[in-house]
């Protein structure tokens, strides 16, 4: 943990709720009975409120992208590298917005949540959620903190989806794009890797068809192994190679048995019995059912070009060498569409030996890449 908060860093935050008591009709055919909003903000806004920024978050993030929430915390938000005075997202001159989206657990509404209507846990009679009801719900919040526009909306990952949807369905309401390490829709592999997490997850005996907070338990198992499957898809061979080789643990010799021989076993154990205590299990399901479907070209009769010609905002498009989760073949089909849609559209692919996490790093040129981009955005607004 840091002796002192860095000066760079956007300091100590508080998270704050946006409550909605209307019902949110849901692109499932479902709906909300209402629902919460978790976020953070960072920065000043600005007179005419022309500097905010949306941050978009991956699968397992949070509102949480920068900052403690106190001086002895351990680590800080998920994008510290990124967020802050100085830094490519920059705090002295953007007003900055991370919301949690809905279905995930860390303060949004969700399936851990209590269900109105019966006063107990959601579980799987949550609603099904897309990417698309998640920027419903985030221009419902801009609305709440009266940003008319956003100076630009930037994600990683699966936030990079959100950027693509709100270019998409709010076209009038921000004026750059920035999506990161993401993909126009999952190839069969990526949805064959979700579900391979979910069955971990649903064949656990402790699941008890989404209902184990009846049962005061929690399917560990089940969670913990999908997030060692997840978290190894996240990570280049070359990483991994690097981080743990075949280095045994401690340096002893092999047991000859089933328990820990290898430091890469020690780490993915690690990872998975941590993920169990801070993240549900439904939420899991949830979230990677939402990365499954999206597809905007879908509804285009496959052209994703023709899905973005509503696109007005330029686009920043940034993609990672190693990544094979969300290659950078899926960043230049994002690009070709964008380009065919008369988008104008810049892009690099950043040489980085991290695969997917790449986008989480302060990897110099990266960080370079950003910054030279934002700069643009904050001279527009006069930031």
């Amino acid at each position: 943990m840091p002796s002192a908060i860095p000066e760079d860093s956007v300091g100590l935050v508080t998270h704050q709720d946006f409550t909605v008591e209307e019902t949110l009709p849901l692109e499932c055919g479902r709906s909300l009975p209402g629902y919460n909003l978790r976020y953070e903000c960072y920065g000043t806004l600005n007179a005419d409120r022309s500097n905010a920024v949306l941050l978009c978050h991956a699968l397992s993030g949070d509102h949480h992208a920068a900052g403690y929430y106190q001086p002895e915390d351990r680590k800080p938000g998920w994008w510290e590298h990124l967020v802050g005075p100085g830094k490519p997202i920059d705090s002295r001159r953007f007003f900055i917005v991370c919301s949690n989206f809905i279905g995930s657990c860390k303060g949004s509404t969700g399936p851990a949540s209590i269900n109105p209507e019966t006063g107990e846990p959601w579980g799987l009679d949550f609603p099904m959620v897309t990417v698309k009801d998640w920027v419903r719900t985030q221009a419902a919040l801009a609305d709440h903190l009266g940003i008319g526009c956003w100076a630009a909306v930037i994600g990683g990952s699966l936030g990079g989806m959100q950027v693509m949807q709100w270019a998409m369905d709010y076209p009038g309401r921000l004026r750059h794009a920035i999506a990161i390490a993401a993909s126009p829709r999952l190839t069969a592999q990526n949805i064959a890797f979700n579900e391979v997490c979910r069955q971990a997850i649903m064949s656990d005996p402790d699941f008890h068809e989404g209902r184990y907070s009846h049962f005061d338990t929690k399917p560990r198992r089940g969670l913990s192994l999908a997030r060692m499957i997840g978290h190894i898809t996240y990570l280049s061979d070359d990483a991994m190679r690097r981080k743990f080789g075949r280095e045994t643990r401690g340096g002893k010799s092999f047991s000859f048995g089933f328990d820990v021989d290898f430091e890469v076993e020690s780490y993915l154990r690690y990872q998975g019995s941590s993920f169990v205590e801070r993240f549900d299990a439904n939420s899991y399901l949830y979230i990677t059912r939402a990365l499954d479907y999206f597809d905007p070209a879908a509804a285009f009769d496959g052209s994703l070009s023709a899905a973005f010609a509503s696109i007005q905002a330029p686009f920043l498009v940034v993609s990672f060498s190693t990544d094979w989760r969300f290659s950078p073949e899926r960043s230049r089909e994002i690009v070709q569409a964008l380009y065919a849609a008369g988008v104008d559209v810049s892009y690099t692919e950043i040489q980085a030996q991290h695969g997917h996490d790449s986008f989480l790093l302060p990897i110099p040129q990266y960080m370079a890449v950003l910054r030279a981009y934002l700069d643009r955005v904050a001279e527009e607004t006069g930031a």
